[in-house]
């Protein structure tokens, strides 16, 4: 089995292109690549379209951010596709300012797109949306007398996702519900970056405990910074 390469964060942002298409896991910055985040906002890089669960959270008064919360504050998307923005001010101020494009799309909608794009589908039918807003602009299917809209596919550049352990050929594993976006979005990016807490040798995960098959991912960032692994490797 190939081993992955272990790469520093800044290595990771350098390889993300100024308006990509990036997949960020994580829910309210629970399961988000934090140093990959801060390495790509260092980078200076902007005009992202962001595909997320959300916005994550930023508190006016105590400055507290997570996940890609520091990102918004920063302007460096111009259209963010996710489930809600409701514990992110800034992202509402710069949508009602025609600042940044928000796409919001229903939560198990969102995830099902994503797992289209990697998965080889060509959309999903769900009824949820339909003779709402969320209708609108979309083409309706009956099947067996139900109506059902056909979300399309949501594909991404690159995706930037978080796990608790990786063996050196890229296997991932997640903790608990950090795991939530992660392992469908490093099926539906064409280059996926994990930043992980723990490098173990291969052959060191059990096969039953892998979230995320090595074939899925490209290259490896140690959270605590270690290029080559460190005493993990």
């Amino acid at each position: 089995m190939v081993e992955k390469s272990i790469i520093r964060a800044d290595e990771a942002a350098a390889m993300v292109r100024d308006g990509a298409v990036v997949h960020v896991g994580g829910f309210l910055g629970c399961g988000s690549p934090d140093m990959l985040l801060a390495a790509l906002l260092a980078s200076g890089k902007s005009n992202f379209t962001l595909v997320c669960n959300d916005t994550a959270i930023y508190d006016p008064k105590s400055g507290r951010t997570t996940g890609v919360a520091p990102l918004i504050l920063g302007r460096r998307f111009r259209k963010v596709i996710v489930s809600h923005i409701g514990t992110n001010p800034e992202t509402q101020r710069q949508m009602h300012a025609g600042e940044l494009e928000v796409e919001l799309v229903p939560q198990g909608t969102l995830a099902e797109r994503i797992r289209a794009a990697g998965f080889g589908l060509g959309g999903i039918l769900t009824p949820t949306g339909v003779g709402t807003e969320v209708e609108q602009g979309k083409q309706v299917l009956e099947v067996e007398g139900r109506r059902f809209l056909l979300e399309l596919p949501l594909p991404g550049d690159v995706a930037l996702i978080k796990a608790r352990k990786a063996d050196r050929a890229g296997n991932l594993v997640y903790s608990k519900t950090a795991r939530n976006f992660n392992p469908l979005m490093a099926t539906a990016c064409s280059l996926v970056i994990a930043e992980v807490e723990e490098i173990v040798p291969i052959g060191a995960l059990d096969p039953d405990q892998i979230h995320t098959p090595s074939i899925f991912v490209d290259y490896l960032v140690l959270s605590d910074g270690r290029p080559e692994g460190g005493s993990h490797a």
